[in-house]
């Protein structure tokens, strides 16, 4: 099995990069420059026709969502238990979270983000405005699902729900109300940053940014 993942630091790319770290896999890595519009040129397009990260080359093969991409890795790699197994009981609950993660929370920050050069630019108070709702209902929901004390968002593992929602809180840090100031999911985004792996990630992406104090 062969890995290449081109990715921007701290894009949607990160959850698939944590991943890839967690399950101890060889992979190799081409930085995309979001900022100078690498996402679109010619080269990348040919690869992604969305102009979006992540690609992950998969045995040559390029595929891209980075929801798919994880699923895809938890089925390459089911003996790292990042995703239950078809017929355990949690199975359900992890297809559930990862749907509702793509589907509810990623496109409402893609608005909240992108509201002026999605759309236009003369409404995009009422798209942020809207999307904020929309997020901030998704962080009330997740932190009533971590008030049981359960450690991890599906069963009492670790699993691609996790890179992904991680992810996901990190982009509201500079939003009205970040994720941290949720009492659950301050606890668990703590809890989150202090594995090896994703402090490994911080360094290899030289992100500096939402990191738990020394």
């Amino acid at each position: 099995m062969s890995y290449v993942l081109f990715y921007s630091p701290g894009a949607a790319s990160m959850a698939v990069h944590w991943m890839l770290l967690e399950l101890g896999v060889p992979f190799e890595t081409r930085l995309v420059d979001i900022d100078t519009g690498a996402q679109r040129s010619p080269e990348y397009l040919r690869l992604n026709p969305t102009g979006r990260v992540p690609t992950l080359l998969v045995d040559g093969a390029p595929r891209g969502e980075s929801t798919a991409l994880l699923m895809l890795l938890a089925e390459r790699h089911p003996e790292s238990g990042l995703a239950p197994l078809p017929g355990e009981p949690e199975r359900a609950e992890w297809l559930e979270m990862m749907i509702y993660l793509a589907n509810a929370v990623l496109p409402a920050m893609r608005g909240w983000f992108y509201a002026d050069t999605d759309g236009e630019p003369e409404g995009a108070a009422a798209v942020r405005a809207f999307e904020r709702r929309q997020i901030e209902t998704s962080m009330d929901n997740l932190d009533r699902l971590l008030g049981d004390g359960r450690h991890y968002l599906v069963g009492n593992r670790l699993s691609t729900a996790d890179f992904l929602a991680i992810t996901l809180m990190r982009w509201t840090r500079n939003m009205p109300r970040p994720a941290t100031t949720w009492p659950h999911l301050a606890r668990y985004i703590e809890r989150l940053r202090a594995r090896p792996a994703f402090l490994d990630l911080n360094a290899r992406e030289k992100l500096t940014e939402w990191q738990n104090a020394p």
